[in-house]
């Protein structure tokens, strides 16, 4: 076999696994990448779930407040006048 031969075969080969590195390298990024794809959506969908049953929360209290607020005057005229008076 000719040197040029083999030269081209061992220039071949590297490129070859130089490819093959890459695609390796290539194929853990994208395994971190959709790990944390994953663990951002999760996070999501907690964030979701929570501001949720906060807007539940506040809703009740603001409904529980006005019915404290209807109870303690009855009538306008039990109100105690402003302030300013």
């Amino acid at each position: 076999m000719s040197s040029m031969m083999m030269s081209e075969g061992a220039a071949a080969g590297g490129r070859e696994r130089s490819l093959e590195q890459r695609l390796i390298e290539m194929e853990t990024r994208l395994t971190f990448q959709e790990q944390a794809l994953s663990e951002l959506s999760e996070a999501l969908a907690d964030a979701r779930d929570e501001s949720a049953r906060n807007a539940n929360l506040l809703r009740h209290l603001l409904d529980d407040l006005s019915k404290l607020r209807a109870g303690l005057y009855d009538s306008p005229a039990d109100e105690p006048p402003p302030p300013h008076y």
